[in-house]
């Protein structure tokens, strides 16, 4: 089943992450109250909504409490990131991952509601960190305390294997969403089909399923 995310704020960050979920075969709704950066945006995703997340009937009317994931990306705008929050809550919100601009609004976040808190800086320190640690990740996004979506070049052993072979979703509890190679971004994947050298997948699963897959 595809996952679902609700991401309101279309600043840099809140519009590359909309992307790169489409890119990974999730439904992606988008709000911002500014047309421009919604309409930048809204070919790329699955809905794209003009409005103000701090009305509670706004959001009442997006049907929040159905997706499975509402990314808050309005660190710019401290009181709407906090209100959106409360009012995501009250509302049903399954899991809310909001981005703090520094460690007191992640404070207030975390008291009004928010599941998991981001903190841009920090987290590219982190994954900067992982990523000289281990050569073969690419990037890293972490969704939730439970779940990442990561980006890692295949094992020298994998290629001429399918995912078949590797049977990564009963193994490992990691999907591969898609497959990059050479110029091209693959989608519609063929588990049958030979994996080659230097290809790049693109996998979702849940960490600790991704920590093994990134020791094999």
């Amino acid at each position: 089943m595809r996952k679902t995310f609700a991401i309101i704020g279309l600043g840099r960050f809140g519009s590359t992450l909309a992307k790169e979920l489409m890119r990974g075969d999730a439904e992606v709704l988008v709000m911002d109250k500014d047309p421009n950066k919604v309409n930048e945006v809204a070919e790329y995703v699955t809905h794209a909504i003009i409005g103000d997340s701090t009305d509670e009937r706004t959001l009442d009317d997006l049907g929040i409490r159905n997706f499975d994931y509402v990314v808050i990306s309005l660190a710019n705008d401290i009181r709407a990131s906090v209100i959106t929050t409360v009012l995501c809550k009250e509302l049903g919100a399954n899991y809310i991952i909001a981005k703090a601009v520094d460690d007191l609004h992640a404070k207030l976040l975390e008291k009004t509601g928010a599941d998991k808190i981001i903190q841009p800086e920090r987290d590219a320190g982190a994954r900067l960190a992982r990523n000289l640690m281990y050569e073969n990740i690419l990037d890293y996004l972490e969704l939730s305390d439970e779940y990442s979506i990561q980006e890692t070049k295949i094992p020298e052993r994998w290629v001429g294997k399918n995912l078949v072979d590797l049977d990564l979703r009963k193994k490992n509890d990691v999907s591969v969403i898609a497959i990059r190679r050479d110029e091209d971004l693959i989608v519609t994947i063929d588990p049958s089909e030979a994996l080659k050298k230097n290809d790049i997948l693109i996998m979702m699963g849940s960490n600790k399923g991704l920590t093994k897959v990134r020791d094999l």
